[in-house]
């Protein structure tokens, strides 16, 4: 499959699973484990789980990810590894885009010029917060100081592609505080910001703590607020909104990521990864222990889901409409068929009508006013 998106063609992507920290933070809902010393025993598996699945997608990769947990805590022989049997068992693109994950405290000089000598034209950080006290709160590892130290070292290692995480919305922030993470973040000059609202998740330390009543979320009035400062800012300093939560500088959107929201093939290798051929999603055991076990046996530890055209339909709907391009409905029609674009357009009418949705050529998309109640105009949209 070829999607072509700014300016480059979408093909299959490659998703890595490193599940490893040295500490939890406190809303971190994806798998992890704090085991540091199954790191060799796990690079061994990811490598023997490669081999297994090489056959998984039968097209070139046009994206890398790898992602966490925290990539970066893997020593420099264990990277190799990893990216050694990645172009050994699969076919890349010569211009792939190929993203790691990393913690501003775990870049150094030295670090970053590694990174450098590896296929790796991408760095993603999770910068969270410009506050020193909210870092704590989080339970982050790294310091302010080491945020904008992380940046300087991989300019200089001429790394020149750098997308950083936010989160808003923390209990008690004020929008002052949020407008100076925002200047803060814009003064770090990186291609790409993520931006998030702070996620109260069941089983987290801070779900838990919100159960108890131990903090208080913002209002939604005050999160919308902070949206609409995050929105106008960045788009004002010259990023394209081009997802909900996503701003880019022109050329720069994250490649790997849109072909998620695009429904183009990845397929996911480790622990509590996840796959998508088109016809199946499947998932890989959120258990490190178990992972390592039935790999090292040569069975993939692994759930698996068919997807009828309903399925099918309702994933584009809730992944397209995130999107600046929106809903492709000439693509609906040529796909799946007339019958799921009129039903779509059907569901779409009165969000058309109160200027939540809009219609652009073949384009249904939301609106600024839209994008807040996106969720909602989402599960309306959806085949029930």
């Amino acid at each position: 499959m070829y999607i072509k998106t700014d300016n480059f063609l979408l093909m299959a992507g490659i998703y890595v699973h490193i599940p490893f920290c040295k500490s939890r933070c406190i809303y971190c809902g994806f798998y992890s484990t704090t085991m540091m010393a199954m790191r060799d025993k796990y690079v061994e598996a990811l490598c023997k789980e490669m081999e297994l699945r090489k056959d998984y997608i039968s097209e070139q990769f046009s994206t890398i990810y790898i992602g966490g947990g925290t990539p970066s805590v893997l020593t420099d022989k264990q990277l190799e590894k990893i990216f050694n049997n990645i172009f050994d068992k699969f076919s890349i693109e010569n211009n792939a885009e190929v993203t790691i994950e990393c913690n501003p405290d775990d870049i150094t000089l030295e670090f970053a010029e590694f990174l450098k000598t590896m296929p790796i034209n991408r760095i993603s950080m999770g910068v969270q917060t410009f506050s020193e006290k909210r870092l704590r709160f989080l339970h982050r590892r790294h310091n302010v100081e080491e945020v904008r130290n992380a940046v300087k070292f991989l300019r200089r290692a001429g790394m020149r592609n750098i997308s950083i995480d936010l989160i808003f919305g923390f209990p008690g922030e004020t929008l002052n505080e949020w407008q100076r993470d925002i200047t803060e973040a814009l003064k770090l000059d990186v291609e790409h910001i993520s931006a998030y609202s702070l996620m109260y998740e069941e089983g987290t330390v801070l779900g838990n703590m919100l159960e108890k009543g131990d903090v208080k979320e913002v209002s939604d009035e005050l999160s919308l607020a902070m949206y609409d400062e995050l929105t106008d800012r960045l788009t004002s300093s010259g990023y394209e909104h081009y997802e909900i939560s996503n701003f880019a500088k022109k050329g720069y959107r994250s490649r790997h990521n849109s072909s998620y929201w695009k429904q183009v093939p990845y397929i996911g290798i480790g622990a509590a990864a996840h796959s998508y051929n088109i016809s199946s999603r499947q998932w890989n055991v959120s258990n490190i222990e178990k992972y390592i076990e039935d790999i090292c046996k040569g069975s993939i530890p692994m759930e698996q889901e068919g997807l009828d055209e309903d399925t099918k339909v309702n994933d584009l709907i809730t992944t397209a409409l995130r999107t600046c391009e929106g809903i492709d409905l000439k693509n609906v029609e040529t796909q799946y068929g007339v019958k799921y674009k009129d039903y779509i357009l059907r569901c779409a009418k009165r969000h058309i009508e109160t200027r939540l949705l809009e219609i652009n050529e073949s384009y249904l998309r939301l609106t600024r006013k839209g994008i807040y109640v996106s969720n909602t105009i989402m599960s309306d949209l959806m085949i029930v």
